[in-house]
């Protein structure tokens, strides 16, 4: 069985880990009329993070040839992994992108992890794409866990009911 590289796994792995834990801060901060500024922060810095993830990512799949799919699989599922897989990577990219425009926006500064801070995007509230960033981010971020269920779904279904090796391919 051909496997992703190690590189790639961790990256899959640790990428997916921050996409999740963002999600549930994300979920915490629009659902709650006055969210801490702390979870705002980790939201923040997650989503820099899976930035910062990505680029590495998809510079290393560039660099790295993935591992082809089986040959039985029909060319229907061939075409939805590989839509999904290209989704998933603009996602990584425009979802930080507009979280970083609705921030810059605001007149709160923004840091990475209270570490150090980061310069904002030259944007003013009123501008077309400081108005538009939220409503774009929430949107993307709903599409994200549609992917994510049909990314995770279509996984497990290649592992407990057709049995082949696409799950183990990306597992440690």
């Amino acid at each position: 069985m051909e496997r992703y590289t190690f590189v790639a796994r961790v990256l899959h792995w640790l990428i997916a880990a921050c996409i999740l834990i963002n999600i549930c801060l994300g979920l915490f901060w629009n659902y709650t009329e006055e969210p801490p500024i702390r979870i705002m922060g980790l939201h923040k810095s997650f989503g820099l993070t899976i930035l910062a993830l990505s680029i590495a990512r998809i510079g290393w799949r560039f660099t790295h040839k993935p591992p082809a799919l089986p040959a039985a699989m029909p060319q229907w599922e061939r075409a939805a992994a590989h839509v999904t897989h290209w989704a998933f990577y603009g996602l990584l990219f425009v979802m930080p992108v507009t979280g970083w425009l609705y921030v810059s926006a605001g007149p709160v500064p923004l840091t990475y992890f209270d570490l150090f801070g980061l310069p904002k995007l030259p944007v003013e509230k009123g501008d077309f794409l400081a108005d538009i960033a939220s409503p774009t981010h929430v949107f993307l971020a709903w599409t994200m866990v549609v992917l994510l269920i049909l990314h995770v779904g279509a996984a497990l279904r290649h592992h407990f009911i057709i049995k082949d090796d696409v799950f183990k391919r990306m597992f440690f």
